[in-house]
């Protein structure tokens, strides 16, 4: 039995970068606990908890189309429905099943309960 560690998704929107290219298609790798605990001694963490989610998002995406590094800058400039996708990404796929992933619309809003964390 193998462990999968990273995983394809595609944006329902899609991020747009400087020269206007959409990237919908990315793959995001399990989260680590130094990925979850090195955010808490960011400032901008400090000064907004909820920043912490951002450069968690960061260090899991590892590629977003062609637009290169994944950085803090990028999740900031996503879509909300792209950003609130990437959440529920992450909670699948580090807390939840992945198997309902092979089941799902590239893109498509995740049912509620595949994305809560139990």
């Amino acid at each position: 039995m193998s462990l999968n560690t990273e995983y394809p998704f595609t944006l329902p929107k899609g991020y747009v970068d400087d020269e206007g290219v959409i990237h919908r298609e990315g793959v995001m790798r399990l989260a680590t606990a130094r990925d979850e605990i090195e955010p808490l001694r960011d400032n901008r963490v400090k000064d907004n908890e909820a920043y912490a989610t951002v450069i968690v998002l960061a260090r899991v995406v590892t590629e977003l189309g062609t637009s290169g590094r994944v950085t803090t800058r990028t999740i900031e400039r996503l879509f909300a429905s792209d950003y609130r996708y990437l959440q529920d990404f992450y909670r699948v796929i580090n807390f939840g099943d992945p198997s309902i992933l092979e089941n799902m619309e590239p893109g498509s809003p995740f049912p509620e309960e595949a994305a809560a964390v139990g």
